[in-house]
This record gives C-alpha cells, structure tokens and sequence, in this order.
C-alpha cells in the first residue's frame, strides 16, 4: 500500500505548560491566526483560515517542563512557507523577538531555519525549491545535502 501522492499532515497538536506563552509565540512571532480559544486550557491557530495548522493544550501538561535530552517525542514541527520572501519575513520577525536559532541549513531541496518554541519544542521554518532543480544522484535519485545556509542573503529578501 503506497499513500496517495496528494496525502499532507494537516496539523500539529502541542501539549505545552503555559496556553498564554505558546500563543503568543505561535501568533505574534510566527504570524499564525487564532481562530478559537478554549478558556485557558487550548487553542487553535492557522493560516489562511484553515481551522487549525496548530493546536496547543495544556490538559497534561500545565506547568510542566520539556521532555529532558535523549527520550523519544517531537522532534521538530516543520512549517512550509511559499517563498524565500516569506521565510525570510518570518526569520526576521524570530530574530527581532530575541529568539535564538539552533541552525540554518541549505538541504539542496529547501533552505531551513531551526529553533525553539518556548516549550523547548523544535521548529523547523522552510521553503521548498522547485522540484525541477532539486539535486540528484548518478542514477536520478533525490540527493539532498546538508550544507550552511547563507543567513545574510535570506534576510536580504525582506522588503
């Protein structure tokens, strides 16, 4: 069985300490939308209008701390963007709240940003290339690389 070619994960679902320090990251620093809020225990942000790209709760989690180094859970949540400018606006509005980046890198198929949520969760902020100039292997295979991102020139792109 083969998942069909249109198949996309619709959103992500955080347990995270504090609901009013999540939203405000998700919502002022990345620029997503709070479409409900469910008192002081969820809330449901997006882009574009959709119902929810991230959901945050704090039903087992209120007050806790990040899972500590070494034990299974999230990795990253990735967030696609539709352009270089787009990635390059949210990097700047990362950077302009004291936000500190993990890493920056050229994967040949996409220029990535990494950082933190404030519930120590990983964020990786993107932007695809056009599949006609992804990189390839000898025998036509995807070939993706992981090399430093020229943070300077992304920012560059901000307007």
């Amino acid at each position: 069985m083969s998942a069909p070619a249109e198949t996309r994960i619709g959103h992500v679902h955080l347990k995270v300490a504090d609901l009013d320090r999540a939203v405000a990251f998700y919502r002022d620093v990345l620029g997503f939308e709070l479409m409900q809020r469910m008192g002081d225990r969820a809330a449901f942000l997006s882009a574009g209008g959709y119902h929810h790209h991230i959901g945050l709760n704090t039903w087992e989690s209120e007050g806790a701390t990040p899972p500590p180094p070494g034990h299974t859970g999230l990795f990253h949540l990735a967030v696609l963007y539709p352009d270089r400018a787009a990635l390059a606006r949210v990097v700047q509005s990362v950077l302009d709240a004291g936000i500190r980046l993990d890493g920056a890198s050229d994967h040949g198929v996409s220029e990535a940003v990494y950082l933190r949520d404030p519930d120590g969760n990983g964020v990786e902020l993107y932007r695809d290339r056009e599949r006609a100039v992804w990189p390839t292997d000898a025998d036509g295979g995807l070939a993706m690389v992981t090399r430093r991102l020229d943070l300077a020139a992304l920012l560059a792109e901000v307007a």
